[in-house]
């Protein structure tokens, strides 16, 4: 009932992803037939086409029904249409957010005449705002990717070609064949090619993989963290700490005390706080519990010792610096064009509201595939790159995902090729070509429905996306 048929009774539990192992437990709860329950659940469509996507909505409705509460975290429209109730957080993100915007019964916040909260998600959920379709989609033969004879896991002798200089997104259901096509057949062989550690003349899991020729470099743009320790965070990851270091040692005061950069290093001793090793935390291991992190109270979270923290920048110590959100130091840094830059970047991908210093380890996978994507951003195009992601949209938005489009977008217009998994049909009608498999998942996937521009997938009667891509597309016709 909630869409996984497809997986085999012996699939190991570290092979699921995060939407299966929500979906199987959500079927154990069903079998259940609790009532007077409270379930929460956190993005549960995630990693989920919409057809599956009808199949989890009925279950959780299913779950109301039998007399429970369900409360769900989500972005979802359709999830949200099915809803009773909403609650809208915001107006923004982080130090911007924090208040109820708009709550009630979903039915009349729909038919009310005006929109008083002027809540951003009532407003999509209204069609008051919307994410516009480009108005010509890249044509042209920039060159492809030709692979011949994929075969691996449910994959079965597929041959495909993969536009260069696009938008390209892959979709299809749940267990259609996606993420072993992207991270086993695209990434590994680009991999082979680019990568100085993997670097070889083999062929992986197909039988024929040419075109790579046109490009210069290879990049997995994923949802891992940016940072294992909480030494790691948004300035170190995008080169812009590195500048703010030497702003500091060439203050006249620094230069006195014949400080250089490494004095204001979290990595090296001389300047940080040695109790907390310029983490600003302590972490206390709990054995059988994940480790705690707790302030460190010899510098009280400042990273750094009392004399290194006297000297200051237009007033500002190297701890008041860190604390700043990008959006200040974006105006704080004008002046200095290597910071302000890439400022500029983190603030065009929506991170706007991420403190400089925010340690790696509390920023959301969303979060840090887009301190990813900014830092590609600011780099200086030299040689055309490709990116891969999968599903960038997860955890955004409507605005987010507007603003993610315009970047990968941008990216595509330096000459770059972005190759996504994605099921948000936001996205999906912003693509320059799409790739749908399936036709189902798990053995009844693994193929090729339809290729080409979303217009010509949503005509194609064999495909899934594109049965839900042509109401899209309708939608999204210009007003009169």
């Amino acid at each position: 009932n909630v869409g996984i048929e497809y997986l085999t009774l012996d699939r190991k539990a570290n092979t699921l992803s995060g939407g299966e192992s929500q979906r199987i437990r959500l079927a154990s709860q069903l079998g259940s037939g609790l009532v007077g329950a409270l379930y929460v659940l956190d993005e549960p469509t995630i990693g989920l086409h919409q057809r599956d996507n009808d199949k989890l909505i009925e279950t959780l409705k299913r779950l109301r029904d039998l007399g429970n509460t369900v409360i769900v975290v989500e972005h979802d429209e359709d999830t949200i249409f099915a809803s009773d109730y909403i609650v809208d957080l915001g107006p923004g993100a982080g130090v911007h957010g924090g208040e109820i915007v708009v709550s009630g019964w979903l039915e009349e916040l729909l038919t009310a005449k005006t929109n008083k909260s002027n809540s951003r998600t009532l407003g999509f959920l209204r069609d008051e705002n919307r994410i516009e379709i480009p108005e010509k989609r890249r044509t042209g033969d920039r060159g492809k990717i030709k692979i011949r004879g994929a075969s691996k896991f449910n994959l079965r002798k597929v041959n495909v070609d993969v536009p260069l200089a696009k938008l390209v997104c892959i979709t299809g259901v749940s267990g259609s064949g996606k993420s072993t096509f992207l991270y086993e057949i695209l990434h590994r062989n680009l991999q082979a090619r680019f990568d100085k550690r993997y670097r070889t003349a083999k062929i992986y899991n197909c039988k024929e993989f040419s075109g790579t020729e046109y490009l210069g470099r290879a990049i997995l743009i994923d949802q891992s963290p940016i940072g294992r320790t909480p030494r790691s965070n948004p300035a170190t990851y995008t080169g812009a700490w590195t500048h703010i270091r030497d702003m500091f040692a060439m203050n006249e005061e620094s230069r006195a005390r014949g400080w250089g950069p490494g004095r204001f290093s979290f990595n090296v001793k001389g300047g940080r706080c040695e109790a907390c090793q310029g983490n600003g935390l302590i972490a206390v291991e709990m054995h059988f519990l994940p480790t705690v992190y707790v302030t460190c109270d010899i510098c009280n979270g400042n990273r750094f010792m009392k004399d290194t923290l006297e000297v200051k920048y237009k007033r500002k110590s190297i701890h008041d610096v860190l604390s700043m959100t990008v959006e200040k130091a974006s105006s704080f840094f004008e002046d200095i064009p290597a910071i302000a830059d890439r400022m500029q970047s983190l603030l065009d991908v929506g991170l706007g509201y991420l403190e400089l210093g925010q340690s790696a380890t509390t920023l959301s996978g969303g979060e840090a595939q887009r301190v990813k994507i900014a830092s590609e951003l600011y780099r200086p195009f030299i040689t055309k790159s490709i990116y891969l992601l999968d599903e960038p949209t997860v955890g955004l938005h409507y605005d987010d995902v507007q603003k993610l489009i315009d970047i990968l977008q941008k990216l595509v217009e330096k000459g770059n090729t972005v190759v996504v998994i994605e099921h948000n049909l936001d996205l999906l009608k912003c693509a320059d070509y799409i790739i749908d498999m399936g036709p189902e998942g798990g053995q009844g996937g693994g193929r090729i429905v339809a290729v080409g521009t979303p217009e010509e997938v949503s005509k194609n009667p064999d495909s899934h996306t594109g049965y839900y891509l042509k109401r899209v597309l309708k939608k999204s016709q210009p007003r009169q």
